[in-house]
């Protein structure tokens, strides 16, 4: 019996200085409908999120229309870059995608929050075994628990992912069996 994770990278949100707080902007959170249609008819037995608002809002619309509450999961959230500000973000994320052993004072290497993303999907494998679960995540974490499993997911497949987009993994136990694409960037001009 296969289990499949939807892997969902939340939508645009309102740029502040407050990661966790930050709510999905108009764009936002008319894309966050359209996740809510791409999954509808998926079923989706159970909604998990990081603790991050536009990640849950992101994934809300589907946990209402199976009645389920969010379960958030903390280490879903996004990678920590730096303890402060950097002050080139394209730049900064380049660095730590080439040595992934690699971390900014107060940040987390590619390879730190890798383990910590990688980890709680195997506990979401033999906990929700033959199910159909959303995840709510960030792009960043997203990729690189899918390297863990692919390695042709990488910096240069991050850079092509939409905001938002969603990735169906599904496993055989722990074992990879297929990737699809969900979301398809003209699903916002239908």
């Amino acid at each position: 019996m296969s289990t499949h994770l939807y892997l969902v990278r939340h939508a645009h949100s309102v740029y502040s200085a407050d990661e966790f707080g930050r709510p999905l902007s108009e764009q936002g959170r008319h894309d966050a409908l359209l996740v809510t249609e791409c999954l509808k008819t998926e079923g989706i037995d159970q909604v998990i999120s990081s603790p991050y608002q536009r990640a849950k809002e992101t994934v809300q619309g589907i946990a209402s229309i199976i009645h389920k509450e969010i379960e958030i999961i903390s280490d879903l959230r996004e990678r920590q870059l730096s303890r402060v500000p950097v002050n080139d973000f394209n730049l900064a994320i380049d660095k730590v995608w080439q040595d992934p052993n690699f971390s900014f004072e107060g940040g987390e290497s590619n390879h730190k929050a890798q383990r910590r993303g990688v980890q709680v999907i195997l506990q979401l494998l033999m906990k929700y075994a033959g199910k159909r679960i959303v995840v709510g995540t960030h792009g960043n974490l997203m990729v690189l628990i899918m390297q863990h499993f692919d390695e042709r997911y990488n910096y240069e497949f991050w850079k092509t992912l939409d905001m938002p987009d969603i990735y169906r993994f599904s496993f055989d136990g722990q074992h990879l069996k297929e990737v699809k694409r969900l979301w398809k960037r003209s699903q916002r001009d239908e």
